[in-house]
């Protein structure tokens, strides 16, 4: 049976199935499932687990032994079997479908796998663990849904943003919800329950490590030059790490190149703006102030300087990485000739 992540709960309170499989790219999402059907199990009375790791050279008979293994004086049992390269194997397989056949009485066993590509989906072992049990799909919202999916977790904390505020959080930790579960909870720390609003959200987010990198963003946008050249000596001295340094960088400079064609096409820079998720008015102003200042040119001479930085961070070209962002600043500080 295949379940959605978020038919988990109201599934597990009415039964606890023989078998439960996880898999997808998300590990926040993996973990939590995996804990609410661990907390499942115990209010159930399976007072007992235990813990595989199918690694290199794992014993297959040890999942049927685990499983037959049931104390005298205890209760039923939780099988925990993870499988980090989602690739078993020829034994492996063969291994999972035979316990499939004959799933043991008082054991839940629940199997974790990382993000699956279409070939192992379509192999014998993972259909029969998916007919055997209830299979679930865990991966990361997109960044259209990802708004909602954060509404949803601050209601659980009693909170609501306006939607402008959920768009604001959902830009900045695209591509990581552990990140994002980390600043609901921080939100739900910082303020009562109720409704947030956007400068709420915009001054706990943005309150983070990557604060002095954000100064610097706002140094390049206003083409303070001298500015940047002070921030970049403290974030080296301070040892920012090079890739988030460039991640900013490149994302001001992407950011500004699709705003420059928007322009020079002639369309509305309103809906540019709104197409690249800029919704905060200071932010706005000051990119149209740097649109101003910056020419398609100098954004596509700033985008290959920035390709440069990253072979040189990934060691495949030469160079002093700190000298290059100063020179790079300092292009976008530059006002055309």
């Amino acid at each position: 049976m295949q379940l959605r992540a978020d038919q988990l709960a109201s599934h597990l309170a009415k039964t606890l199935a023989p078998l439960y499989l996880l898999h997808g790219d998300e590990p926040l999402l993996v973990i939590e499932a995996g804990d609410a059907i661990r907390a499942a199990a115990r209010s159930r009375g399976f007072s007992e687990r235990e813990v595989l790791v199918a690694g290199a050279g794992f014993k297959w008979d040890s999942l049927m032994l685990a499983a037959g293994n049931l104390s005298l004086f205890g209760g039923d049992k939780l099988v925990d079997l993870r499988i980090p390269s989602g690739k078993p194997g020829r034994e492996g397989g063969e291994a999972l479908q035979r316990y499939c056949e004959r799933l043991p009485g008082g054991v839940t066993t629940l199997i974790t796998l990382p993000q699956l590509d279409w070939a192992a989906r379509k192999t014998s072992w993972f259909n029969a663990l998916a007919q055997a049990g209830v299979a679930i799909e865990l991966n990361a919202p997109g960044l259209a849904e990802l708004p909602d999916w954060i509404a949803l977790r601050l209601a659980r904390q009693e909170q609501t943003a306006e939607r402008a505020a959920l768009e604001f959080i959902a830009a900045h930790v695209e591509g990581n919800l552990l990140a994002a579960h980390q600043e609901i909870q921080k939100l739900g720390l910082l303020h009562p329950p109720g409704q947030l609003t956007l400068a709420q959200v915009e001054d706990a987010v943005l309150n983070v490590a990557r604060y002095d990198v954000d100064k610097l963003r706002a140094a390049l946008l206003e083409g303070d030059a001298a500015r940047c050249a002070r921030l970049l000596e403290g974030l080296r001295g301070e040892d920012v790490a090079p890739p988030l340094l460039l991640w900013a960088f490149a994302s001001e400079i992407r950011t500004l190149a699709a705003l420059r064609a928007a322009q020079d096409e002639g369309r509305p820079l309103a809906a540019a703006l709104r197409a690249e998720r800029v919704f905060d008015d200071r932010r706005a102003a000051a990119l149209q102030r740097a649109l101003q200042r910056l020419r398609a040119p100098q954004l596509r001479a700033a985008l290959l300087a920035a390709a440069r930085i990253d072979r040189m961070i990934k060691g495949l070209v030469q160079g002093d990485v700190w000298d290059e962002f100063l020179q790079l600043a300092l292009r976008l500080a530059r006002k055309p000739a």
